[in-house]
């Protein structure tokens, strides 16, 4: 069963034909930006990758993947959690140098994803991956990359609101950077959740560094696939929702693993049977280039800039019948 949560007095900012304008108007406006501030290139991705490949992403480890097989073909198929692991094969059979990478729209179900006002079956975003040197490897390469993407993100939002007068998101350019173990040295006594909307409402804009390390308490703060960020490089861009009152996870990215950090994450895992996968197989012998990459919400950035309350209000999705209800009485339309 979802939840869902109507803020009170919410009423949708836009018509439902000013909405679509709003939203192809942030999409395309975005990519442009972004592809501009990490010198990105578009590309063509797979909505399914052969089950054996190694390639789909385990994101937390218990989430089961689409599956379905393919009698013409022999083999069995399953649809993407995310291409995490496809794009950094991608830019090597592309023959991506170092400095540029790609971007393509990543459409995906995670069937077992508990789903709220924030969270669908359904997830789109834009996935990209760069090429980039061993000594870009670096905090201060991280940060950079971060601040670059937030900077494109706010150009959007300041053209959507000359585009669309009525709308008066405003969005804090400055990120914030903090670990894990920082935000739970500061709130020891509060949930990973708690954490972020503190951190968040406190500063506007966060990026949360150094997700899937266990953390000196014995936890971690969330989990994350040993076999595609590097944990210390890694983290999730967060921003203060104010329609929701709550922080907002627009991207999740990092540096990626190299040969040493996917052999001790494997280890550390339990699952060092990944290492005969034919992806890790590849990246342990140092036959895949060196990246930076992500993903970032399409549906997420929507609410965020246009001020909804429900992601169902920009993606078509299915929903239980309580949420349908109680967005019909707020006057919600579920696309």
């Amino acid at each position: 069963m979802s939840s869902v949560f109507i803020p009170q007095g919410y009423k949708p900012p836009l018509s439902i034909y000013e909405l679509q304008r709003a939203i192809e108007f942030i999409k395309s406006n975005f990519m442009t930006n972004l592809c501009s501030a990490l010198n990105l290139r578009r590309v063509s991705a797979p909505l399914f990758v052969e089950e054996n490949s190694g390639l789909n992403d385990n994101l937390n480890g218990y989430e089961r993947p689409v599956s379905f097989d393919i009698p013409d073909v022999g083999a069995n198929a399953q649809i993407v959690h995310s291409l995490a692991k496809w794009k950094r094969l991608a830019l090597k059979r592309y023959e991506f140098n170092e400095g540029k990478g790609l971007v393509t729209d990543m459409n995906a179900v995670r069937r077992d994803e508990e789903v709220d006002n924030i969270h669908s079956i359904y997830v789109d975003q834009w996935d990209w991956e760069k090429v980039i040197s061993r000594e870009d490897r670096s905090v201060d390469f991280l940060k950079k990359t971060v601040q670059s993407i937030v900077n494109a993100i706010c150009e959007t939002n300041d053209a959507l609101g000359v585009a669309f007068p009525c709308l008066h998101t405003t969005l804090e350019r400055r990120v914030t950077f903090v670990t894990s173990q920082e935000l739970e040295d500061r709130w020891p006594d509060k949930t990973a959740k708690e954490r972020e909307n503190l951190i968040c409402k406190e500063n506007g804009t966060v990026f949360l560094m150094q997700i899937g390390k266990t953390l000196r308490s014995g936890k971690k703060h969330d989990g994350r696939a040993p076999d595609y960020d590097d944990w210390e490089l890694n983290g999730d861009l967060l921003f203060w929702n104010d329609i929701l009152g709550h922080s907002l996870e627009i991207s999740s990215m990092g540096i990626r693993v190299d040969e040493a950090s996917l052999a001790k994450q494997l280890k550390l895992s339990d699952c060092e049977e990944r290492a005969e996968l034919p992806f890790h197989k590849m990246l342990l012998n140092s036959e895949l280039p060196l990246t930076v990459g992500g993903g970032i919400g399409q549906s997420r950035l929507c609410m965020l800039m246009i001020g909804l309350c429900h992601v169902g209000e920009v993606q078509a999705s299915i929903w239980d019948a309580e949420t349908v209800r109680a967005c019909e009485e707020a006057g919600i339309m579920l696309l």
